[in-house]
This record gives structure tokens, sequence and C-alpha cells, in this order.
């Protein structure tokens, strides 16, 4: 891997970043309602409003909320929650762990499970087993999020009452969002796996390898699935940032502590500074996971060069 190849991609990488702080920025600027009269109450003085828009420095210029606002984030100062008055990178820091622990276990759940039905489906394609696990995987990518997450609540911890429907307090508490955030993966995962597989094992090399009396497990497994993991590393890596960040949903069903959670509670509260410093951390590690996933291609496969 080159040199020039990293310094492309990490420029790149910020400039999408700075893409996304403008957008953000304009986004929450075009949201309804004065945040600071939100944020004042309906009984307050138009003196109490005018300060916490002096403290949010909104009576600035546009241009120059802007500058403020990516000053400060580069310096890691994502600024003051006008909610609770404790600093933004504070409050994301204590709710970023639970999200980042629910995704990476999520990803390996549905990794494990996406890979091993993909096999299964390529080792019989157009068998029984195939057309299952081809059905299992469209329901479970039909499914959304909150809808299963509410369906998994209602049937095991309202009717049977064996799992939690909320909280992360026990071990038991995981399974539940885990499952919800993992069902689409595993569908996507296991068609990828599949598809991939049965790409290679037309190849010429695999017909050469079983000529050469190579036994079927050491075909399938050192000649197909090892050739066959580059687009599946690639989904699993795009899944891991779809993940953290689509886990708002999840989050909020079942009440667990994650920055989804505080980002809704924030849209609610008009609590800017909140919302711009939570998207921007979901857009840093999205980006972040991509360079990642184009760096490993180079580990996976020597053949591939930048």
């Amino acid at each position: 891997m080159s040199g020039s190849y990293l310094v492309q991609r990490l420029t790149g990488a910020l400039i999408t970043l700075l893409g996304v702080s403008i957008f953000v920025f304009l986004m929450v600027k075009a949201l309804p309602g004065d945040p600071a009269r939100v944020i004042a109450g309906v009984d307050a003085t138009v003196e109490e409003v005018a300060r916490i828009r002096e403290e949010l420095k909104l009576d600035q210029g546009l241009f120059q909320q802007f500058t403020t606002f990516l000053g400060d984030a580069l310096t890691g100062n994502l600024g003051t929650s006008a909610k609770s008055g404790n600093p933004v990178a504070a409050e994301i820091a204590a709710r970023l762990p639970a999200t980042v622990q629910l995704a990476v276990l999520a990803i390996g759940v549905a990794t494990f499970i996406g890979v091993l039905f993909g096999l299964f489906a390529a080792l019989r394609p157009n068998s029984l087993v195939d057309y299952s696990l081809s059905a299992f995987t469209i329901g479970a990518s039909s499914m959304p999020a909150f809808w299963l997450g509410l369906l998994l609540i209602i049937v095991f911890a309202v009717q049977f009452q064996v799992l939690p429907a909320s909280g992360k307090d026990t071990w038991t508490s995981w399974i539940l969002p885990t499952a919800t955030l993992a069902a689409f993966s595993v569908a996507l995962i296991a068609r990828v796996t599949r598809a991939a597989m049965l790409e290679i094992l037309r190849q010429d090399y695999i017909r050469t390898a079983r000529a050469k009396g190579a036994s079927e497990r050491r075909v399938f497994i050192r000649h197909g699935l090892r050739n066959a993991l580059l687009p599946v590393i690639t989904v699993i890596g795009l899944q891991l940032g779809q993940l953290i960040g689509g886990a708002v949903l999840t989050e909020v069903v079942f009440s667990w502590p994650g920055i989804g959670r505080l980002l809704v509670e924030a849209i609610f509260a008009r609590d800017f500074p909140v919302i711009q410093g939570v998207i921007l951390v979901y857009a840093m590690m999205i980006v972040l996971l991509n360079l990642l996933v184009d760096l490993s291609y180079t580990l996976l496969d020597p053949r591939i060069s930048y």
C-alpha cells in the first residue's frame, strides 16, 4: 500500500466530514421553532430568552456561527448542552460505549449466523435448505427495526416474561436489542455470502483443484471461502457503520442508554449542540470504518495493490 493512496483516502475522509458538518449545521438551523424559547420555557421573560440565545451564540450571523462551531469541533469542543448544562463531549462519551458495545455484539452475531446460513445455502443450491434460508433472509430484511423490537417485547417480555423489555442491567437484557439490531444484517450477510460462494465455486481454479484430488472440504474452505471473503468483509464493515448509526430506533424501543437515545431526546428538547455533536460522531465513526474496510483489502487479498 502506497503512502499516496493513504493520504488520498484521508483527504477524502476529511472532505466528507466537512460536508457532513455543513449539512448538519444547516439542517439544525432549518428546524422549526426558536430553540432559545423552547429551552427557556413558555413562561420565560424576554431577557431570559435573549440570554439563552447569547449563550448558544444564536445572535451571531450564520457564517460566524458555522466557523465558531467548526473551530470548536476541531479542538474537541462540541459545545455545552442547552438542556443539562454539561459539555456535549462528556455526555456523548458517557453514552457512546453502550451504543458501540451493542453494535459490535450485533454485527458479531450477524456475521456468525449470516456466513453460516450463506455457506449452507451455497452447499445445497436450489434445495429445500436454500429456499428456506432465502425465505428467512427476505422476511428478516423486510422487517422494520422498531416493529421487530416491539414484536419481540410483546412475545418474550410480556407474554412469556422470560426476558426484560428495557435497560442493560443484566446479560439477558442484551438479547432482545441484539436480535433486533442484527436481524437485517444476518439476512444481508447470508445473501452476499451465498452469492459470492456460488460465483467462486464456478471458477476454473476450483475445477482444477478438484481435478488434482483436493478434498471437497479443502476446496470449499481454503479455495472457496477465502476468495469469497472480500465482498463479505465489505458488507460487514458497512453494516457495522449502519448498525451504529441505525441503533437509534432500537435504543428508543428498548430504553437503551446509548447516543441514539440521546439524539432523540436532544431533538425533542431542541438541544442544538447535542444534535450536532452526536451526528458528527456518527459521521466520524462511519467514515473511519469505511477507511478501515478499504485498507483491509490488501491484507485479505495480496493481489490487490493500491
